[in-house]
């Protein structure tokens, strides 16, 4: 009998350990692990920096309140600062706080300077944004609601693509539209960079705030540091998490300088956000994943593997509708249920993981071998041979 409550639907396997791409099951089974915890694992599992990082900061401080200066915080932070369009940040310890947090902060901006009935933010209907109260009426998703009304107010949504729509929903109640990137859950769909590039332009027009929320195609996993760096626009408020931890509990959110000034003390906190010995392992991960070398080296896998997902895909025309997505954040989208296409996945010892729209959701660590990528191709392939 298990004590844990059953809210989630788990696979009836459980791992000893993990090295790596792979994890090894209490059955002495190895996997190809292309879930990596949903993008979190970014280096794969015990990276051997990030257990060292982990030993020697453990040794000296885990945990001390944010009401004191912590130096490790201070230097990630100025990591991510230097590196991106951000002037401030504010740790958290998971994505749903982040964007959490990035709500409140535009609110709180608009507040400050005298226009406290600005504070309806537009959202992509059946988008993720996290679990929590605030998050799953952000997202519009009626699956993720149901029963926890009453409805947290302060959201309105428009589809995907939309852009008659969503000009549509500004009024002058409106602070930010919040998107994010590449909708993960929602099926691994890339917002084009020219739409990037309107939605910066439109909330420019309008004067509202233009949150994009990375905290799963973020922290390099497109070749990019940000997934939004190719369409060159300035985003006001960027939530993330996941990769940043390389599978420590790390979230943050990073903002201008404009927005960062309504933030002042006492307008939010976090018991653990910024503690220092997640701040060690998010500085360790982001000297790595920050390096150009290896954001090359990203660009050039995702783009092999892809090209090879898209020759299988012409090989089973009836199996595969499409390839999506950027980097390592890739989508094989089905014409069937992809149930029994992740089943077959793994029982060939390759681990994925389902999104929406009949997509298999693929995300290898940011560091896999080519050899690697390439024994998931000849296993996806052949279940799609299986299947045909």
């Amino acid at each position: 009998m298990s004590y844990l409550v059953k809210n989630y639907n788990r696979k009836k396997i459980s791992f000893k350990y993990g090295k790596g791409s792979y994890l090894y099951s209490y059955d002495n089974k190895k996997y190809l692990d292309f879930v990596q915890g949903i993008a979190v694992n970014s280096l794969g599992h015990a990276h051997p920096l990030l257990i060292k990082t982990i030993r020697k900061q453990s040794k000296k401080l885990w945990h001390v309140s944010n009401a004191f200066l912590i130096p490790e915080g201070e230097t990630l932070a100025k990591k991510l600062c230097q590196k991106t369009f951000a002037d401030y940040v504010m740790f958290q310890n998971s994505g749903a706080e982040a964007t959490e947090a990035a709500i409140k902060v535009a609110r709180r901006y608009f507040y400050s300077i005298g226009k406290k009935n600005k504070n309806i933010i537009l959202c992509v209907k059946n988008s993720f944004h996290g679990r929590t109260l605030a998050a799953i009426y952000a997202s519009g998703s009626k699956k993720m609601t149901e029963g926890f009304g009453p409805k947290v107010s302060g959201f309105n949504h428009f589809t995907f693509g939309d852009h008659k729509s969503l000009k549509k929903k500004i009024t002058n109640r409106t602070a930010a539209i919040m998107v994010e990137p590449i909708m993960g859950e929602g099926g691994i769909k890339v917002i084009p960079d020219w739409c990037l590039k309107e939605l910066r332009e439109l909330c420019n027009k309008k004067k509202i705030l233009l949150i994009l929320d990375e905290v799963q195609c973020g922290i390099s996993r497109t070749g990019n540091f940000f997934s939004f760096e190719k369409s060159k626009v300035k985003p006001d408020i960027v939530p993330i998490a996941k990769g940043i931890g390389g599978g420590f509990p790390i979230g943050a959110v990073l903002m201008s300088k404009k927005v960062a000034s309504a933030m002042t003390p006492g307008t939010h906190g976090s018991t653990f956000g910024g503690n220092p010995l997640a701040m060690a392992v998010g500085n360790t991960v982001m000297d790595i994943v920050s390096n150009k070398k290896f954001l090359k080296s990203i660009r050039d896998l995702s783009e092999y593997f892809l090209s090879n997902l898209n020759i299988i895909k012409h090989r089973y025309p009836t199996i595969i509708k499409n390839i999506r997505g950027r980097g390592f954040l890739i989508g094989i989208q089905l014409y069937k249920d992809q149930t029994i296409f992740i089943k077959k996945l793994m029982d060939h010892r390759l681990l994925t993981i389902r999104a929406s729209e009949n997509v298999v959701r693929i995300l290898p660590p940011l560091n896999v071998k080519k050899i690697e990528l390439n024994k998931a191709l000849k296993i996806i392939n052949r279940v799609c041979g299986e299947l045909n």
